[in-house]
């Protein structure tokens, strides 16, 4: 899946929700459920999401949404092979991310 962010420091709880194609209820359900997601609050209460949270973000959206993890599936799989886990996950994106631009190269050709 790719997610299309700008390069900032925090990031609103709209702006992630939109990028994922879900509802914002569902991120802070999900910052509820996993103990990695931390954003932190403004003095309003808003959530603002660092870098590091969206990369947590995908990894649980990889694991719930497209392997077809249940909550307490995935949390123990986050508990137990995150390395490992996460690492294959990182080089899948770049291959995904590779995979993206040899296809626009493809079209203009």
């Amino acid at each position: 899946m790719q997610i299309e962010l700008p390069e900032k420091r925090y990031y609103g709880i709209g702006e992630v929700a939109k990028a994922f194609s879900v509802n914002t209820s569902l991120i802070r359900f999900w910052e509820k459920e996993f103990d990695v997601l931390r954003p932190k609050k403004n003095a309003k209460g808003n959530r603002k999401f660092t870098p590091q949270d969206i990369k947590n973000l995908k990894f649980i959206y990889h694991l719930v949404k497209e392997r077809g993890f249940t909550l307490e599936g995935a949390k123990t799989h986050l508990r137990e092979n995150r390395q490992k886990t996460l690492h294959n996950f990182e080089i899948i994106e770049k291959l995904e991310r590779v995979k993206a631009e040899l296809n626009k190269i493809k079209d203009q050709l």
